[in-house]
């Protein structure tokens, strides 16, 4: 028989569920049990890795101490990886004694919340201790506390060696009934595996640079798409609006400082050409903001009125600027 001792305080010297979990495992060596204890403080970076461990155990201690509210971060850890990673058909058959003194209140709650915990995870229960103990040296002194512990140790002892039944818990009936969370497909060796990747801060931290970067690629390839789309819509508007003045021709250059291209417009009489990229030399040189540009394009705003309000700049004939809002009737397709 072998028995693991799962730890969750933080190893100081006064805390009272080193002293009963101390005296636990001297009764079950008697009783030529092996025991293995796990420190989880000493663990920290590897408790993922933690619940293969149980492969080869008949029952498990779970003990961790109550200092101001809970049954503390290390224990909580250990049982989020026994839910994610733990072979769920193997922990059916272990026995679970649960151990929590508290120096403040909550030693009752932490008890209850061992027990609930490794039922749900679908394993089997025994009698647990849970005590108050604001003094570890009146604990160890007192000689009624320590055959209470030697007794629950043997009982420990009694229940995984014949094996006893114990009534279904509702707790497990009700979370198969009502819970949607949806389990990993993996097998035992595939969570164990998986459990030890977690573990690995350097391949948790590559992982998360990883998924970023992906993110990121595909939010630029999003964006581009959606980019070139406005481009498109852009280069409609214009031409769908253009109203050609006889004997009237110009080279508009409009820069859209959100954009890394430059919308070219060439007029020349009714022939009008609208593209992305450059030319060598334009009569009206503009340069504005994307809300701008659509203000313009929804009528709320002439080209003229954006450079005398600010909201644009200009470098050329101030005549062949204000030309641009006859030859381009925004205005008369809003009203």
């Amino acid at each position: 028989m072998k028995v693991n001792i799962y730890y969750g305080g933080r190893g100081l010297i006064d805390d009272p569920t080193l002293f009963v979990i101390n005296k636990m495992q001297e009764v079950l060596e008697e009783l030529h049990v092996a025991v293995e204890r796990y420190n989880l403080y000493e663990m920290k970076n590897s408790i993922t890795t933690l619940p293969k461990t149980l492969k080869d155990a008949d029952g498990i201690i779970l003990a961790s101490t109550v200092e101001w509210y809970g049954i503390g971060g290390f224990m909580t850890q250990f049982l989020d990886a026994c839910f994610l990673y733990g072979d769920k058909e193997r922990i059916s058959k272990i026995y679970m004694c649960p151990v929590v003194m508290s120096t403040t209140y909550g030693e009752r709650d932490g008890k209850l919340t061992l027990s609930t915990a490794w039922e749900i995870l679908g394993g089997l229960p025994c009698s647990g201790i849970c005590g108050y103990i604001a003094d570890t040296v009146s604990l160890e002194l007192n000689d009624g506390y320590a055959k209470i512990i030697d007794k629950k140790a043997e009982n420990m002892y009694r229940v995984i060696n014949q094996k006893l039944s114990s009534f279904p818990a509702s707790n497990q009936a009700v979370k198969q009934m009502v819970s949607f969370t949806k389990n990993m497909d993996l097998t035992p060796q595939e969570s164990e595996q998986l459990s030890q990747y977690a573990a690995d801060d350097e391949y948790v931290q590559k992982q998360k640079e990883d998924i970023q970067e992906l993110a990121s690629y595909f939010k630029d390839m999003i964006g581009s798409q959606d980019l070139d789309s406005k481009e498109d819509t852009y280069i409609k508007d214009f031409q769908n609006h253009f109203k050609p003045q006889a004997g009237f021709k110009a080279i508009y250059k409009i820069t859209i400082s959100e954009k890394k291209k430059t919308l070219i417009l060439q007029v020349n009489n009714a022939e009008l050409k609208c593209f992305y990229g450059t030319v060598d030399k334009a009569d009206v040189e503009i340069e504005m903001s994307e809300a701008t540009m659509n203000d313009i394009l929804f009528a709320r705003m002439t080209f003229q009125r954006g450079f005398m309000g600010g909201s644009m700049k200009m470098k050329g004939d101030f005549k062949i600027l204000r030309t641009l809002d006859q030859i381009f009737t925004f205005m008369d397709s809003a009203i």
